[in-house]
């Protein structure tokens, strides 16, 4: 019996062995010769910098595919600002002139220009988008002002109220007359807008609703246009109502009242309102923010913005949204075009920078071999590595955020709740995303400048400081990117569970599958140029680590929410969630700068633009390369081939560069030339006039 047993235990031990040699067998085989579909690509030497193509590109057609159907309206605002460089915001001025300025700037852009931003916030959100970039490109402050008057004091009427509040305050806002807050953030609360404190206590004996500040903390801070131009506040503030049971009131959630805060004539403040000056801030000087506080102040029943949630004259509430958390989730879907412009206008930032910086490096020339002239700064591999990945992503987020636009307004038009979901997740990534990438890149075109970058002629500066706040307003980007995550998660356990994916999401369902196989041993070590150079695998490579990332962090949160709970697995795995968010929008940008380079007509700038891609998607790759390589996706041979690869687009990106940010089609006076590259009289000159090439 007993020897019965060691000869089946033997027997079963000698299955397994052959089991694991047959599977040895099998994986060696598939090195040697592969099934696949698709013929194997021949492995091969990068090719040397002397056999590419040269592209010859047309900064004009490569501009009109970029700008695309709004340059007319773009060019109009450029035109009359150079019309008018009395308008035009020097170097040197003091807060108080730069707020004065920045009214007289957007007047005078509505009334004289005849640009009426306001008129497209519904209709076209992408031509109101176009018109933010271009102002926004003049002046920060301006383009910050523009939006408060249209996006959020105009948007939150429009959007949140109905027919009987366009009527009365439409005309008032498009020309300026109105000028007006969004005073939402207090002192206490910022990204938690669920927990304001502000309230709005209707009074059934009046018809009134009565806004109050009760403590410091519920103070409304950082308020657009508050401490000097507002004449009205469009304020959100908790519901009360009042009832006949020993509570007294019913707290109805965060709704949006309109509330005067100055008078219409003489501009003094109303009573009941105290409003204080935030003073000088780091940039943006040109907006004038204050804080508000209300002291039982009382404002007509008709002033609620009532689209989600109404207060008839008895008292009584109704709402076509069941609960709470959906009118507030409904009423803050309804705001996040201020997101979408914000990752709108940090490309535009984006974008002026790295035509500064390009302009100087092609222009300035230090060192160079024995005897021989100067080299141009550019010409050095470091300072291609510096600008050129950065000239890449500027064109692939042009071309993400301009997809963004087309989903918000297709959206604005439809009403469709998956679009909806769809919009709130991307404009959340990436402004999140896109923000913060601009504000460490104007500090990196600093100081490719040099010592002339640190002169204010040259923008970098005022653009960095200006900008910086990007990162904080609309939705802080670590929490905005901790909602990505979030939907990143819930897709997942659907996807699971058989449920269906949402168009931005897709792609889960099969890199997913990917994931869970083991990674290919044979593509991994495909490092031809075509091979590398294949949207497919730069899309793929992409996907896999993002679907990577998304089943560890959720394996992660399962076993960390036994003993720490829901909240502490989220806090204890909470890079690993930003880095799962990141990864993801950054799979979204390049799949829409893929498509780009496919639908360019013309046949030289498509080429300039796959180059431009390819270096994009290789330097993000090779910048993570230790992922890939962790989980053996990226042979030792193919990480090396990845990496010279980048090296060699970016010195071929440096080849067409100039014509790369030519087809921005910025004004001179926009990118000013950096000092440093003219005579002393001409840098004289410039910096003295503030003028440019």
């Amino acid at each position: 019996m007993e020897l019965q047993k060691i000869s089946s235990k033997c027997l079963q031990n000698s299955e397994e062995t052959a089991e694991v040699v047959n599977r040895r067998i099998n994986l060696l085989t598939l090195h040697l010769s592969p099934v696949q579909d698709t013929p194997v690509q021949e492995l091969e030497l990068l090719r040397c910098a002397g056999k590419m193509k040269a592209i010859n590109v047309s900064t004009e057609t490569l501009s009109e595919y970029m700008r695309g159907k709004h340059r007319d309206i773009q060019e109009e605002v450029f035109a009359y600002f150079n019309s008018r460089p009395e308008l035009q915001t020097p170097i040197e001025i003091s807060k108080d002139e730069h707020r004065e300025l920045c009214m007289k700037q957007l007047v005078g852009l509505v009334r004289e220009g005849g640009i009426r931003p306001f008129r497209y916030v519904v209709d076209d959100p992408a031509k109101y988008f176009a018109i933010a970039e271009a102002v926004g490109s003049v002046d920060m402050s301006l383009g910050i002002k523009m939006g408060v008057q249209y996006s959020l004091w105009g948007g939150s009427v429009i959007n949140l109220g109905t027919k009987k509040h366009r009527d009365k305050y439409f005309d008032g806002i498009d020309n300026v007359d109105y000028p007006g807050c969004f005073a939402m953030t207090e002192l206490h609360h910022g990204s938690n807008v669920q927990g304001l404190q502000t309230v709005a206590t209707f009074d059934p004996l009046t018809d009134e609703f009565i806004i109050d500040t009760p403590n410091d903390g519920a103070i409304k801070w950082w308020i657009g246009n508050a401490a000097v131009h507002g004449k009205f506040a469009t304020v959100f503030a908790r519901l009360m109502l009042p009832t006949h049971d020993t509570k007294g009131v019913t707290d109805m959630g965060v709704h949006a009242f309109i509330v005067p805060i100055r008078d219409m004539k003489t501009h003094k403040t109303l009573p009941g309102v105290e409003i204080h000056d935030c003073g000088h801030k780091v940039g943006l000087n040109g907006v004038d923010n204050g804080a508000l506080r209300f002291r039982s102040v009382r404002i007509p029943r008709d002033n609620l913005l009532n689209r989600f949630g109404d207060v008839s004259r008895d008292g009584r509430y109704t709402s076509s949204l069941p609960t709470i958390s959906k009118r507030f989730a409904a009423t803050l879907g309804e705001l996040v075009g201020g997101r979408v412009g914000l990752a709108y206008s940090s490309v535009g930032v984006l974008k002026i920078a790295v035509v500064i910086a390009t302009r100087y490096s092609l222009l300035r020339q230090q060192f160079g071999p024995p005897k021989q002239p100067e080299v141009s700064i550019l010409d050095y591999q470091s300072q291609q590595h510096k600008l050129m990945p950065m000239l890449a992503s500027t064109y692939a987020f042009h071309f993400a955020t301009l997809h963004l636009v087309e989903k918000y307004s297709e959206m604005k038009k439809s009403h469709d709740e998956e679009l909806i979901g769809d919009v709130h997740a991307l404009s959340a990534g990436l402004k999140a995303y896109i923000t913060s990438y601009t504000a460490k890149s104007l500090s990196t075109c600093r100081e490719a400048c040099g010592g002339h970058g640190y002169a204010a002629v040259n923008r970098f500066g005022s653009l960095r400081n200006d900008h910086d706040i990007f990162q904080t307003f609309e939705g802080d980007n670590t929490v905005l990117l901790q909602q990505v995550a979030g939907l990143l998660l819930k897709q997942y356990r659907e996807k699971f569970q058989g449920g269906t994916l949402t168009v931005t999401w897709n792609y889960l369902r099969q890199s997913m599958n990917s994931y869970l196989a083991q990674p290919n041993p044979v593509t991994a070590r495909w490092e031809s140029e075509d091979h590398l150079r294949n949207p497919n695998f730069q899309l793929d490579a992409f996907r896999y680590r993002t679907s990577r990332l998304l089943q560890s962090v959720a394996i992660r949160l399962q076993k960390h929410s036994k003993t720490l709970g829901g909240f502490g697995a989220w806090n204890r795995c909470l890079n690993h969630l930003l880095t799962l968010a990141e990864s993801h929008i950054e799979s979204f940008i390049l799949e829409k700068f893929i498509e780009a380079v496919k639908n360019c007509p013309d046949e030289n700038s498509r080429a300039a633009l796959k180059l431009v891609c390819d270096l994009y998607a290789l330097d993000r790759i090779w910048n993570d390369i230790g992922t890939y390589r962790n989980v053996d996706y990226v042979a030792p041979n193919k990480a090396k081939a990845i990496h010279k690869l980048a090296d060699y687009l970016c010195f071929q990106v440096k080849n067409i560069a100039r014509e790369l940010v030519d087809a921005f089609d910025l004004p001179d006076y926009v990118t000013r030339a950096p000092i440093g590259v003219q005579t002393p009289s001409e840098a004289y000159t410039q910096y003295t006039q503030n003028v440019g090439f």
